[in-house]
C-alpha cells in the first residue's frame, strides 16, 4: 500500500518559491504562465504486514505533522 500526500500553499498565501521559478522561467524565455506554485509530494509506503491505514488516520498525520494547515492545503490518495 502506498499513500501520496500533496501539500500546497493555500490560495492567497505568498509563495516565494513559486514567484522565483516564475521569474526564472520568464528570463529563460518560457513565458505565458499565469501563476506557478510550489508544493511538496510525500510518498509513504506502508508495510504489507500492517493493516491498511484508514483515511482518518492519514488526515491526522497530515494535520499534526505533514502540513501546516494554517498556510497549506493537502490532499491524499491511497494507492
Amino acid at each position: 500500500m502506498k499513500i501520496e500526500i500533496h501539500v500546497m500553499p493555500k490560495k492567497g498565501i505568498l509563495d516565494p518559491q513559486g514567484k522565483a521559478v516564475y521569474h526564472a522561467l520568464e528570463n529563460l524565455g518560457f513565458g505565458g504562465f499565469s501563476e506557478i506554485r510550489i508544493g511538496k509530494l510525500i510518498e509513504i509506503d506502508v508495510q504489507e504486514s500492517l493493516p491498511p491505514l484508514k483515511p482518518a488516520v492519514i488526515q491526522e498525520m497530515c494535520e499534526k505533522l505533514l502540513a501546516n494547515t494554517v498556510v497549506e492545503d493537502y490532499t491524499f490518495k491511497i494507492i
